[in-house]
């Protein structure tokens, strides 16, 4: 019994780390959506999915003329 439940407690950990960047919350959608004209540059062309988004960068390769690897918008919350 207490082997199914490090089990499942491992699995946990895995899934909840796998929804982070170093630490970090994973971007949200809206931070994501950057028009393609107004995309700055995150990554070295030929840069995967999974290597831009470890950067903490978007990924978005819907519009082959756009730059796919790109920063996210920055939060609109107030920090007082």
């Amino acid at each position: 019994m207490n082997y199914k439940v490090f089990c499942l407690f491992a699995i946990a950990l895995i899934v909840g780390s796998s929804s982070s960047v170093h630490g970090q919350a994973a971007l949200n959608e809206y931070q994501c959506s950057v028009e393609p004209v107004s995309r700055v540059n995150c990554g070295e062309p030929g840069i995967t999915a999974d290597q831009c988004i470890a950067k903490n960068c978007c990924y978005n390769s819907m519009d082959k003329n756009a730059i796919w690897c790109f920063y996210p918008r920055p939060n609109d919350e107030c920090n007082f």
